[in-house]
C-alpha cells in the first residue's frame, strides 16, 4: 500500500474533450477508486434528483433535497468502495457551488463547501495543453455526433444521428476561446480557494494511461499495484482529418 493517507474522496476538475471520461474509466476499473463521473452535470436540481432516483415529497425544503441528493450521489460514486469519485465541469461548476452554499451555508467558501459534503479532498486538474486540438475534438464530435469510441472500434457515447464533419473555422475559434476559459477560471478557482491541485495532463494521460493511473492512485493513498494491467476504455477519436483543421486553422490564424 501506500504510505499516504488515504483520501476519502476527490475531483476531477476539467473541461469538456480533455480525457476525463478515459481517466474516469480508469479509476472505475481499478476496483478500489470510486465510481467518478459526472453526478451533478445538470444545472437542475429536478435532473440530479431524477438521475439518482430521489423522489422530493410535497413540503420538502430545497435543502432537504439537495442533502438526499447529495447522500445518493456519494453513493453511486463510490460504487461500493469507500473512495467517492466526482467530474466537475467548469460549465456547470457554479450551479453546483450555489447548490452547495444552500446545502452547507456556514463555511467560509468553495472549498470548505465541498469537504463538508464530501470529506477530506484530493483536487485533481485535469487539462489538455493544446487547446486547439481540444477545441477541433469538441467541434468535430458535435458535428459527427459521435463523442466516445471503445478500442475495438465500437461506438460508446452518441448525441445524434452520424454527420459528415465539415471545416468551421468561427466553431472552433468560439470553442478555443471557451477553453481557454475554462482553463484559465479553474486556475483563479485554485488560487482563491489555497488549493495545489494535483496537475493531470491529456498529454500524459493518453501517452502512459497506466503511468498517470498509478501516480494517482498512490496520491489518493491507495495501492498503485491496483493499477496494473488496467487498459484503456475509450480510443482517441483523432484522425487525419481533425489533423488537417488543426493545420487549416493555424494557417489562417498566423495569415499570408
Amino acid at each position: 500500500m501506500s504510505g499516504a493517507r488515504p483520501f476519502p474522496a476527490y475531483v476531477i476538475c476539467t473541461a469538456p474533450r480533455s480525457g476525463s471520461t478515459l481517466l474516469c474509466s480508469l479509476l472505475r476499473a481499478t476496483g478500489v477508486a470510486g465510481h467518478p463521473g459526472s453526478h451533478f452535470h445538470e444545472p437542475s436540481v429536478a435532473d440530479w434528483a431524477e438521475d439518482h432516483g430521489v423522489n422530493p415529497a410535497p413540503d420538502e425544503t430545497r435543502r432537504e433535497l439537495l442533502a438526499q441528493v447529495f447522500r445518493a450521489a456519494q453513493d453511486t460514486g463510490r460504487g461500493g468502495t469507500g473512495v467517492f469519485g466526482l467530474r466537475l465541469q467548469r460549465d456547470s461548476f457554479d450551479f453546483f457551488a450555489r447548490q452547495l452554499a444552500i446545502l452547507h451555508p456556514d463555511p467560509p467558501d468553495d472549498a470548505a463547501r465541498m469537504q463538508a459534503a464530501f470529506g477530506p479532498l484530493l483536487f485533481i486538474h485535469l487539462t489538455r495543453p493544446d487547446k486547439l486540438a481540444q477545441a477541433v475534438s469538441y467541434v468535430m464530435a458535435t458535428q459527427t455526433g459521435l463523442w466516445h469510441r471503445a478500442p475495438d472500434g465500437r461506438e460508446l457515447e452518441r448525441l445524434s444521428p452520424p454527420r459528415a464533419p465539415a471545416y468551421d473555422a468561427p466553431a472552433i475559434r468560439e470553442r478555443l476561446d471557451e477553453m481557454t476559459a475554462h482553463d484559465a477560471a479553474w486556475r483563479r478557482w485554485f488560487a482563491n480557494q489555497g488549493i495545489a491541485p494535483l496537475s493531470v495532463t491529456y498529454d500524459d494521460l493518453t501517452a502512459d494511461p497506466v503511468a498517470t493511473l498509478r501516480r494517482l492512485l498512490a496520491a489518493l493513498g491507495l495501492d498503485p499495484a491496483a493499477g496494473n494491467g488496467i487498459t484503456p476504455g475509450t480510443a482517441r477519436l483523432a484522425d487525419a482529418t481533425s489533423a488537417d483543421w488543426v493545420r487549416r486553422f493555424r494557417a489562417e490564424l498566423s495569415g499570408p
